[in-house]
């Protein structure tokens, strides 16, 4: 008996298994035309409600990867990628692929804009004048081969057939589809063509997957799903309940990881940082043991290897290495308002979703795809969990652009004070490796 579409959706609506035929049936039939929208949301929403085994994530991963090009990385050795799942405040790109540039592990990233709360390391990347991450293949190999390190926008060559499923699965309530999320993201991966990839998979209230146990879940079958494609990759579960490091906006993140890439030790970014590139270190095989690979990413941000590697990317890729010799030249805003605390005791909590919402609705990000943004406005925390605070010490700053009402009392809101000391949160939760 021949599939049609309508039985591979109301096979999966009954949560039965799909074999691999009846996936690559919806899936290719969409990006030819020949499925309509309302069908293929009708099968991504039963995806989501019924799940998908191990079996068909692979095969629908399978399905993405074949739909377009894969990337030509051959003559390169060990090359290495990172993902993260986003949030607030996540600027470790700007980190982890300069070190391990200086460490000469080459790494090749294709990265995204932000949407809705959580930034895009492009927008922030856009902060720096001059700057391009339109690059075609033969760039991103002249590139790579000259400064050990590219971060590009993601091809529209490069699996289509989940470009063309994102963007439905954007208006219809199933972005949060664990086996959804798992075989867009690992596509993407498998068809750019490194060797291996780092994962940070973030939980809490400023995270895609808001418990750790689905963090956990997701984690763990991304590296299988690499496992399966002959992909090598690590996962790091991080916190994502606070944002990471102390700044929420393009150009303010900028300067940050700037500072971290000149050894300034930054509260959760650097910790993450060190030790999502030990791993990406591990991974590549030039180390062994996490001890010494760590101690060698903490060495090239110390002696500021890290941020020669960061000013040779960045003059490779047409911007101005100016503003990473002073960061004071990148974008700044006429006005930036202080947040000060209206009771003492300590911070049990820094909300990473209103601080992100804050700092979107300042224009730092966008809430409709291609919008324009702003990359001077944003958060800066003074605070952290943990951390003792006295009535009248500032919380945060507000950079904003004067006009409307400054959201004050909003950014004030963002903070749990609480009158029992509370200890540091870590920005790590755990490592997890490939069980087979």
């Amino acid at each position: 008996m021949t599939l049609g579409v309508v039985d591979v959706i109301a096979a999966k609506r009954r949560g039965e298994r799909l074999p691999a035929e009846a996936i690559a049936l919806v899936v290719d039939g969409y990006v030819r035309g020949d499925v309509p929208d309302y069908q293929m949301a009708a099968w991504l929403m039963a995806v989501a409600c019924r799940g998908m085994d191990f079996d068909e994530v692979v095969a629908l991963t399978r399905v993405y990867v074949d739909s377009g090009e894969r990337f030509d990385l051959r003559g390169f050795d060990r090359v290495v990628d990172k993902h993260s799942t986003g949030g607030v405040g996540d600027k470790t790109t700007l980190v982890v692929a300069p070190a391990l540039a200086a460490l000469d592990i080459p790494v090749a990233k294709m990265s995204g804009r932000g949407l809705d709360f959580a930034g895009g390391t492009l927008d922030k990347l856009e902060s720096i004048p001059g700057l391009r991450v339109a690059l075609d293949s033969d760039r991103i190999r002249t590139v790579l081969a000259e400064v050990g390190m590219v971060v590009v926008e993601q091809s529209a060559r490069l699996v289509p057939a989940d470009g063309a499923t994102y963007a439905l699965r954007d208006v219809t309530g199933t972005v949060e589809s664990l086996p959804l999320i798992a075989a867009s993201i690992m596509s993407k991966k498998i068809a750019a063509g490194t060797d291996g990839v780092v994962l940070d998979v973030k939980f809490g209230g400023g995270a895609l997957t808001g418990d750790l146990a689905s963090a956990t879940e997701l984690a763990t079958l991304m590296i299988d799903i690499g496992a399966a494609f002959g992909l090598r990759c690590h996962a790091v579960i991080s916190d994502m309940d606070q944002p990471l490091g102390w700044s929420a906006g393009n150009a303010l993140e900028i300067r940050e990881a700037v500072d971290v890439l000149r050894g300034v030790e930054v509260p959760g970014l650097t910790e993450l940082c060190l030790t999502l590139a030990a791993e990406a270190v591990l991974l590549s095989g030039a180390e062994t043991e996490q001890d010494r690979a760590r101690e060698q990413v903490s060495a090239v941000l110390r002696d500021g290897r890290a941020h020669t590697a960061f000013r040779r990317w960045v003059a490779a890729q047409g911007g101005d290495v100016a503003v990473v010799d002073d960061p004071r030249l990148l974008p700044t805003t006429p006005y930036a308002d202080l947040v000060t605390a209206e009771r003492s005791g300590w911070v049990g909590a820094v909300d990473a979703r209103a601080i992100g919402t804050l700092a979107l609705r300042l224009g730092a990000g966008r809430q409709v795809k291609g919008a324009p943004i702003d990359h001077a406005v944003g958060v800066t925390l003074h605070k952290r969990v943990g951390d003792r605070v006295v009535a009248g010490e500032p919380l945060a700053q507000v950079h904003h652009r004067g006009v409307g009402p400054v959201p004050v009392q909003q950014a004030r809101a963002a903070f749990t004070i609480v009158p029992q000391e509370v200890p540091p949160v870590s920005a790590v939760h755990t490592v997890l490796r490939p069980r087979r």
